[in-house]
């Protein structure tokens, strides 16, 4: 008798939709960073304690046994909290039930909107640098990327500097466009969107009869400057804009709980609506007494000023992360927004490998050699564009201060 495990068969592949996809770029330098024992301001996650008040509330959800399926839509109280919390934001009232669906955070929310909203052939318009989930989901969605850059001098030295070239933005649309992914403020660039910028996205996305996902995670972390408004504007709110766009923002961003996978999405009835049918097969439901702690987060959030403390602690340690760059003559780009900071390594004399890009090299000598974690940006490029960041490298202080002041300390040993 044959033995049926010794008969021939083909060599496994896995499905066409991830055969193009290898470890993320994070996954990748978070394990080199541990490996060299590194000081890892490449991930950005954050590696200080959660708010006590929000830990408190998780922690007694669970002992009040709020431990089964949760509404697939979204915890009650947490739906309540968004739609509370965001209605002034949006300027128009919110039906928590049909305006609000909670997602695994934010990752699961751009999984499902691409879901719900593409169909294989349609076109979803990418400005580069892009979140890295972008492109994979569209390709699993059966979409088509198409790539438009931010374009910035050598020389810039804010994050307001990188701008959208309208012209090659209204040359991407085309009669298949469906969606248009926006992320401001921006990861990792730092940049948020102007009013102007974004009153000209709106009206190239009506023009064209698209649709827009707006990923709004960082909200809550813009840096205002003197003698310059930086404001984050919602494109939702511009007119016609809401019933065409999709909002996701963050728990994990908001309350340094990236852990605990909370997110959302808002937006008008019928995208909701859309969304929810694919997130249904997705997660079905997100973790109740997490939930029920974002909630009462949320619902403390105005009294306890949190959002304005949250903003003012990370310009605090941007803050003391561009100075420590700048003493070390690496060049920063100072951002207006989000928990990051592009650096110009052009003055760092590395040996490149032959085939190997020069950010990657570069952040790879950093990790290894200097005990610095930092992440190249052109993995977050099509392959025509990787060349526009060969000279950057991305940082991260959503970190400890001790943990920014020993990073400075060892690229001030290194580079002297």
């Amino acid at each position: 008798m044959s033995n049926p495990s010794s008969s021939a068969s083909r060599p496994f592949t896995p499905a066409k939709r991830v055969q193009g996809f290898g470890a993320t770029v994070f996954a990748e330098f978070t394990a080199l960073a541990n490996e060299h024992g590194a000081v890892n301001l490449g991930q950005g996650f954050p590696n200080f304690p959660a708010p006590d008040f929000i830990k408190d509330a998780a922690q007694e959800a669970i002992a009040a046994d709020l431990n089964q399926y949760a509404r697939g839509g979204g915890h009650p109280r947490l739906v309540n909290a968004v739609a509370s919390v965001y209605a002034p934001l949006f300027g128009r009232e919110l039906d928590p039930m049909t305006n609000v669906l909670v997602t695994v955070g934010a990752t699961e929310g751009i999984f499902a909107t691409i879901q719900a909203l593409v169909d294989p052939g349609d076109e979803v318009i990418l400005i580069e640098p892009f979140y890295d989930s972008y492109p994979a989901t569209v390709i699993m969605a059966g979409g088509t990327p198409v790539y438009v850059p931010l374009r910035f001098s050598p020389d810039a030295t804010n994050a307001s500097e990188w701008t959208l070239d309208m012209d090659e933005l209204a040359a991407a649309f085309s009669p298949r466009t469906r969606l248009i992914i926006l992320n401001t403020p921006h990861n990792p660039v730092g940049k948020v969107f102007t009013r102007d910028e974004l009153t000209q996205i709106a009206a190239l996305v009506q023009e064209h009869d698209a649709l827009v996902l707006s990923d709004e995670v960082y909200e809550w972390m813009v840096y205002p400057e003197a003698g310059r408004a930086v404001e984050h504007v919602r494109i939702a709110t511009l007119p016609g804009m809401w019933e065409r766009t999709i909002t996701l923002g963050s728990a994990g961003k908001t309350f340094s709980v990236t852990g605990w996978k909370v997110g959302w999405a808002v937006g008008p009835a019928a995208l909701i609506r859309a969304v929810g049918l694919a997130h249904q097969w997705i997660p079905f439901a997100v973790a109740t007494p997490l939930q029920e702690a974002i909630a009462i987060g949320l619902e403390q959030s105005e009294d306890r000023g949190y959002f304005s403390e949250l903003s003012a602690m990370y310009q605090a340690k941007r803050d003391k992360l561009l100075g420590g760059l700048e003493e070390v003559r690496l060049t920063p780009m100072r951002p207006d927004g989000s928990y990051f900071i592009l650096v110009d390594t052009r003055g760092l004399a590395v040996e490149v490998p032959e085939g190997m890009a020069r950010d990657i090299a570069v952040c790879r000598w950093l990790t290894t050699q200097v005990g610095v974690a930092a992440i190249p940006p052109s993995p977050f490029y099509s392959e025509g564009h990787k060349h526009l960041v060969e000279n950057l490298a991305r940082f991260t202080f959503c970190k400890t201060d001790e943990m920014l002041d020993e990073a400075v300390q060892r690229l001030a040993q290194a580079l002297g």
